[in-house]
């Protein structure tokens, strides 16, 4: 058996299904936020966007050029923060993301922390022009 059908046998179903059809790939027209993250060993690249309303994320995108997990893990990212206070969204880690994906093999978790930092990254974007 092939290297690359191992690895795609040891993805969850459900990562899978998120990597087929995530829900949040797009561009916010309004966007409070936004963060980029990669990795240079991997080539995977990621762009969240977050749009934050009253101090809650009312609407968040990505664009991800990665691999399978990097994608499923940016979707389900979106997926846990919208609709939390910045404050909640912030405390999302990979944990988090591997659980809601119902497994992800050892070798490709760096991807869900891309996804949180990516995250992160926005939120930082947002707050450093909202200063009070």
């Amino acid at each position: 058996m092939a290297r690359k059908e191992k690895m795609q046998d040891s993805y969850t179903k459900e990562l899978m299904k998120r990597f087929k059809n995530p829900k949040f790939v797009k561009k916010l027209k309004k966007v409070s936020g936004k963060g980029e993250v990669g990795n240079i060993k991997c080539g995977d690249v990621m762009h969240m966007q977050i749009e934050v309303k009253d101090n809650k994320i009312k609407d968040i995108g990505f664009q991800t050029f990665g691999c399978p997990a990097a994608i499923a893990s940016s979707d389900v990212v979106c997926e846990l923060a919208k609709g939390k206070t910045i404050e909640q969204a912030e405390e999302l880690g990979k944990d988090d993301i591997i659980k809601k994906l119902g497994g992800m093999p050892p070798i490709k978790v760096h991807c869900s922390i891309l996804g949180v930092e990516a995250l992160n990254k926005a939120i930082k974007d947002y707050k450093s022009k909202n200063k009070k």
